[in-house]
C-alpha cells in the first residue's frame, strides 16, 4: 500500500502543476484580450468618439437645406412677367446608395428617359461620398416620378425634392432684358461671392435675373428630419423656413413690350423705348431673339451651337450691345457743335448740288439732284450730307468728338444690365495710334454725317435724343422701379440719376429742335411720307448707315449679292414735340431706308404708347 500511495501523490501532483500552468497560460490570454478589447473601446470612443457620433447621427437624424423660392418679376404696372412652377428634382445621396454604381445602374433601367445622362455621370464619377444629395436631374416629370416612386425601396439613397422651376410666363417676349438662370460654377464657389449658395445652386447668369441676383435669390433654410435605412425621411423634426426672394417690378411697360416684339417680328435689329423725363426704359427688345425656358429645361450641344453660330446673333442685346454707325442721327451733334462753335448760325446756308469737291475726289449727297440752299434747319429736316460737309471740314475731328462724348457717345451709359458696350467716337489720335497713319482731311466730312469709324449703340441715341427733348439732361437708363417683399414692403425703388448736360446754350437746343420737327412735318422732311400723325406730333432723325463703301455698293448691286451688304436703318424720335412722354430709338439691320425701315415701327411705338396712356386715363377715370 505504501508504494501506491506514493504514485498517486506523484500525479496528483503534475495534474496540479499542469492545470496551474494551464490556467495561467489561459488568464494571461484572457486579460490581453480585454486588454485589446478595452485599447479598441477607448480609440472609437474616446480618439474616434465624435466621428462615429456624427456618422450614427447621420443614420437616423440629418440636417437638410431648404432652398428659398426665387423671386418674381413684373412690368411697371404690376404684370406678372417671370413665375416659378413646381419641379421634381432627382437627386442621390452617395453615403446611402451603397453600393452607388449597382443602384444607379438600378435606377437607370427604370427611367431609360434620362438613363444615358446617368450613365455618364457614373461613368465621369462626378458624385461625393458624403451625406449632401448629388443631383441627377432636374424636373423628372410626373411620370418618371411614378415609376420611382413605386421603386423606392429597391433605390436605397435616392431622393426626390419638390422645388421651384423658373418659367417665363410669355417665353421670348424680354428674353434679353429679363435674362436666364444657369449652374453656379465651382470657381464662384471658391470666390466666396456667391453668398448661400451651394453646388447644384442656379444663379442669374444674364440680364435682370443676374443684375438683381441677390435680391431675386432669397435665403436658404432648413430641416432637421429622421431618416430610414435607406436614407428616406419617414419625420421632420424641426424646420427653420427660408426667407423667399424679393420680387422686382420693372419699369417696362407689357404692352408696348408686345408691340416691341410683334415690330421686330423676321427682323435683325432693336428697339429702345424710354421716358425722357426720367430715363426709365419703357420697352426694350432685341431680335432676333430666344426663349428662355430653353435655358431652364436644359439645352443640348446641338441647340446650343446652333444659338451661339447664328449670324444674327440672337444671344446679343443689340439695344445695348450692337455697335453701329450712327449715320445721319449723328447730324444732330455737328449741328451742335457747329452753332456752339460759331461755325454756323440759325441764318448760315450752304448750297448743295448733290455732291461735294473735296480735293480729288468727290463726296455724294444722297439726294443726287441736289438740296439746293438750305440753312441748318433745312438741313436737319432734309439730310443735306452737303451741308454738314462743310461744317465738318471747318469743325474737324477733335471738335466734333468732344461733343459727341459730351453728348453720351462712345461710352456706357451705366444701365444696370451687364455687357453694354462703349461705341467709338474717333480722335485723329486714337486713329493714329491704332493705324500708324495720320487722320486725313477728307475724313472729317465723312465722321460730319455719322460715317467712317463712329459707332453707338441703340441705348446711347435714346440718351442723346432724351436730352434734346427734355430740355438738355443726359438721365442714365433705368430698369429698375422696385424691390419689394412677398408681402408688398418696398426695400428699395429705381432713383433717377442725372449724368450730365448737353453741351449746348437753350438757343442752339432750339434750332436743333425744330429742325428734328420739320424731319417730320416739312414736305421735304424725310420722314414725312412715313412717321407724320394727323393725331400726335412727333420729332425725330432718319439715318442710314452704310455696311460698305458706295464703290461696292454699286458692286453689290450689279451682282445681285446677298441682303447683308444692305444699309442699316435708322430712326430716332420722341413726342409729343413740345411736351416729350416717350423718345424711341430704332435699328434695322439692312433695313435699307432710315425712313422707311425703321421710321414707320419708330412712329407705331409712340402711338401705341401714348394712345394706351390715354386709354388707360380713361379707364381710371371712369372708376
Amino acid at each position: 500500500m505504501g508504494p501506491g500511495k506514493n504514485i498517486h501523490k506523484y500525479f496528483y501532483n503534475v495534474d496540479s502543476d499542469w492545470y496551474k500552468r494551464r490556467l495561467f497560460g489561459i488568464m494571461i490570454f484572457t486579460l490581453i484580450s480585454f486588454g485589446i478589447l478595452a485599447a479598441r473601446l477607448f480609440y472609437l470612443q474616446i480618439i474616434q468618439g465624435d466621428l462615429y457620433f456624427k456618422m450614427s447621427k447621420n443614420n437616423c437624424i440629418r440636417i437638410q437645406r431648404v432652398k428659398p423660392v426665387r423671386g418674381l418679376i413684373f412690368d411697371r404696372n404690376g404684370k406678372l412677367l417671370v413665375e416659378n412652377r413646381p419641379s421634381f428634382d432627382l437627386s442621390v445621396i452617395p453615403c446611402d446608395a451603397k453600393p452607388l454604381s449597382q443602384t444607379l445602374k438600378k435606377l437607370s433601367g427604370y427611367v431609360p428617359e434620362f438613363a444615358d445622362e446617368i450613365i455618364l455621370k457614373i461613368e465621369n464619377n462626378k458624385f461625393g461620398y458624403g451625406y449632401r444629395p448629388e443631383l441627377l436631374k432636374q424636373d423628372i416629370g410626373r411620370d418618371a416620378l411614378g415609376c420611382i416612386s413605386a421603386h423606392r425601396f429597391e433605390l436605397p439613397g435616392i431622393v426626390i425634392d419638390t422645388n421651384a422651376m423658373r418659367n417665363y410666363v410669355y417665353g421670348d417676349l424680354s428674353s434679353h432684358l429679363i435674362g436666364y438662370l444657369g449652374e453656379i460654377s465651382s470657381e464662384e464657389l471658391k470666390s466666396g461671392d456667391s453668398r448661400y449658395k451651394e453646388a447644384g445652386d442656379f444663379v442669374g447668369r444674364y440680364g435682370v435675373e443676374k443684375s438683381y441676383d441677390a435680391y431675386l435669390s432669397g435665403i436658404p433654410g432648413g430641416r432637421i428630419v429622421q431618416v430610414n435605412a435607406n436614407g428616406q425621411v419617414v419625420q421632420v423634426l424641426d424646420t427653420v423656413e427660408p426667407e423667399p426672394g424679393r420680387n422686382v417690378y420693372l419699369t417696362i411697360d407689357y404692352d408696348l413690350q408686345i408691340t416691341a416684339k410683334a415690330l421686330l417680328k423676321d427682323k435683325a435689329g432693336a428697339i429702345i423705348a424710354m421716358d425722357p423725363s426720367s430715363g426709365e426704359i419703357l420697352a426694350m427688345a432685341s431680335s432676333p431673339t430666344f426663349n428662355q425656358n430653353d435655358f431652364v429645361n436644359g439645352f443640348s450641344s446641338e441647340q446650343w451651337q446652333c444659338l451661339a453660330s447664328d449670324p444674327d446673333r440672337p444671344m446679343m442685346n443689340k439695344a445695348v450691345q450692337g455697335e453701329y454707325p450712327p449715320a445721319s442721327t449723328y447730324k444732330v451733334v455737328t449741328a451742335i457743335a457747329g452753332l456752339e462753335e460759331g461755325i454756323i448760325d440759325e441764318n448760315t446756308t450752304f448750297y448743295c448740288p448733290g455732291s461735294y469737291q473735296y480735293g480729288n475726289r468727290v463726296f455724294g449727297c444722297w439726294k443726287e439732284q441736289g438740296h439746293g440752299k438750305v440753312n441748318v434747319i433745312d438741313a436737319l429736316a432734309q439730310s443735306c450730307d452737303v451741308f454738314f460737309y462743310h461744317v465738318g471740314k471747318k469743325l474737324g475731328v477733335d471738335r466734333l468728338a468732344w461733343y459727341a462724348k459730351r453728348s453720351g457717345l462712345g461710352s456706357k451709359t451705366g444701365i444696370n444690365l451687364d455687357r453694354e458696350s462703349d461705341g467709338l467716337i474717333p480722335t485723329a489720335a486714337w486713329k493714329k495710334k491704332r493705324t500708324g497713319i495720320s487722320w486725313q482731311g477728307g475724313e472729317n466730312l465723312s465722321i460730319a454725317i455719322g460715317q467712317g469709324y463712329d459707332l453707338v449703340t441703340p441705348l446711347q441715341l435714346a440718351v442723346l435724343f432724351g436730352a434734346i427733348a427734355n430740355g438738355g439732361t443726359e438721365f442714365r437708363p433705368q430698369i429698375l422701379k422696385s424691390i419689394q417683399t412677398v408681402e408688398g414692403q418696398v426695400v428699395k425703388t429705381g432713383q433717377k440719376e442725372m449724368i450730365g448736360r448737353l453741351p449746348v446754350r437753350l438757343k442752339t437746343l432750339d434750332l436743333v429742335r425744330k429742325g428734328l420737327k420739320e424731319v417730320v412735318h416739312s414736305k421735304h422732311g424725310t420722314a414725312r411720307g412715313y412717321v407724320y400723325d394727323n393725331e400726335i406730333d412727333i420729332s425725330g432723325k432718319t439715318g442710314t448707315a452704310q455696311t460698305v463703301s458706295r464703290r461696292l455698293e454699286k458692286d453689290r448691286k450689279k451682282k445681285k449679292n446677298t441682303v447683308s451688304f444692305e444699309s442699316h436703318a435708322w430712326f430716332v424720335g420722341y413726342a409729343p414735340s413740345d411736351n416729350p412722354e416717350i423718345v424711341v430709338s430704332v435699328l434695322v439691320e439692312h433695313g435699307i431706308h432710315g425712313s422707311s425701315g425703321a421710321g414707320p415701327i419708330a412712329k407705331e411705338m409712340i402711338v401705341s404708347y401714348l394712345k394706351g396712356m390715354i386709354d388707360k386715363s380713361s379707364v381710371k377715370s371712369e372708376q
